[in-house]
């Protein structure tokens, strides 16, 4: 039988949701393009994927540049003999940073909303174009918090989020009925990973037993969303730790 191929983009820190993407789907049979902009991190978890008997590579991806996009994108519909072209893309870039609102400049603001909104796009309408012919596929973009609210410093992340959540609902509209699942993931409140373990250590010991969301757990939901009959298909979940109020 041939091998499925799967695309992740947006893979920093082993310990991150990206890297816990690829090794999911990786788990489950797939060839995984680990693709994000720094490439030891993108080997590290492309090697770890084949140590434990999965197929990865690592491809190196500025999200926010067309170009790079396209040829991800081509190499994820020709991944080589005995491979399936991709038929699952997960957007998963992103930054946020408290700034005050004053303080704000117009090339921060912009910033945000390449990589966490234009990013998207660029990524949505190749994952279109390449999957739309094929009829089947499936594609999920990681939202947060800041995708349905803005809250106090962070405009700039709520704003990029808010318009990729925009983009994942008309995509959805438009091509749910030719046969491509387009979902929209928020998630809602800190991941126990490597950025939030360096930044904010002490946020893992307040919080308590799972007080912050379990990457593995995350890449759960995302492997259940692609396996999901087209009879009952999800356009948008919520995923917090039980102890996160909402």
């Amino acid at each position: 039988m041939s091998q499925r191929t799967a695309v992740v983009i947006g893979v920093g820190a082993e310990q991150g949701l990206g890297a816990a993407l690829c090794r999911r789907f990786a788990a489950e049979g797939y060839h995984v393009l680990v693709a994000g902009r720094t490439a030891a991190k993108l080997e590290q978890t492309a090697q770890t994927i084949g140590a434990a008997g999965g197929s990865a590579e690592a491809w190196v991806t500025d999200t926010t540049r067309e170009e790079d996009v396209i040829r991800l994108f081509d190499r994820a519909m020709a991944p080589g003999e005995g491979r399936e072209p991709a038929d699952l893309v997960v957007f998963n870039a992103g930054n946020n940073q408290r700034i005050d609102f004053r303080e704000l400049t117009a090339g921060q603001f912009e910033e945000f909303w390449r990589v966490g909104c234009f990013g998207g796009f660029l990524v949505g309408r190749e994952a279109a174009r390449r999957l739309v012919p094929l009829g089947r596929g499936t594609v999920i973009f990681t939202g947060a918090s800041g995708s349905l609210r803005g809250k106090p410093g962070y405009a700039q992340f709520a704003a990029a989020k808010a318009g990729l959540r925009m983009i994942s609902q008309s995509m959805a509209r438009e091509y749910g009925p030719l046969g491509i699942h387009v979902a929209h993931v928020v998630i809602d409140g800190g991941i126990d990973g490597e950025r939030l373990r360096k930044l904010v250590p002490q946020a893992i010991e307040a919080r308590g037993e799972d007080g912050l969301l379990g990457i593995d757990a995350i890449a759960d939901t995302y492997w259940q969303i692609h396996r999901q009959p087209r009879s009952a298909w999800t356009q948008e979940t919520d995923l917090r730790p039980f102890k996160e109020s909402f």
